[in-house]
């Protein structure tokens, strides 16, 4: 590790490799590391709104599986609330 004496009297130096100042001794690199894997999950997320494309994590030839389960979702949801509505029309009329 090489570090560059930022304020010597409070201890205080420059990672050179991950770019921020802390305690001498003391690197920021490993969550440094967990918040790009953090950024990777969230970008998945984000892109998974879209329907386009695939999971970070999924097999390979699975494009289409987004817009696929997202048109199930709105089918079922679209078939319960038909019958909800549908339901409360024949109790109206009763």
């Amino acid at each position: 590790m090489t570090w560059i004496p930022v304020l010597p009297d409070f201890g205080l130096g420059c990672d050179v490799f991950a770019g921020f100042v802390t305690q001498q001794g003391e690197s920021l690199a490993p969550i440094v590391e967990q918040v790009n894997k953090l950024e990777k999950v969230t970008d998945d997320i984000v892109g998974m709104l879209s329907g386009e494309g695939s999971f970070l994590e999924s097999f390979p030839n699975r494009e289409k599986s987004l817009v696929f389960a997202g048109g199930i979702t709105a089918m079922f949801y679209g078939l319960a609330v038909g019958l909800l509505v549908a339901g409360i029309i024949v109790l109206a009329l009763m």
